[in-house]
């Protein structure tokens, strides 16, 4: 029983003296976040759907 009271009192002591050694500071520069997103494959998509329903509805002007 007490080596086990001495090992949780190392470990103790132990987290205790490496909580200083952890710095966090924020960056000088801000952070960049490049969100670059293909739209064009969607609305190529919408167009060629629409462009069929038109030709469907329309059937004898094409």
């Amino acid at each position: 029983m007490d080596r086990r009271i001495i090992h949780a009192g190392l470990m103790v002591s132990c987290l205790l003296g490496l909580g200083g050694c952890i710095n966090v500071a924020a960056p000088e520069e801000p952070i960049v976040i490049e969100l670059n997103v293909n739209i064009r494959a969607e609305v190529l998509y919408r167009l060629a759907e629409d462009a069929s329903n038109t030709i469907d509805e329309n059937a004898d002007i094409f």
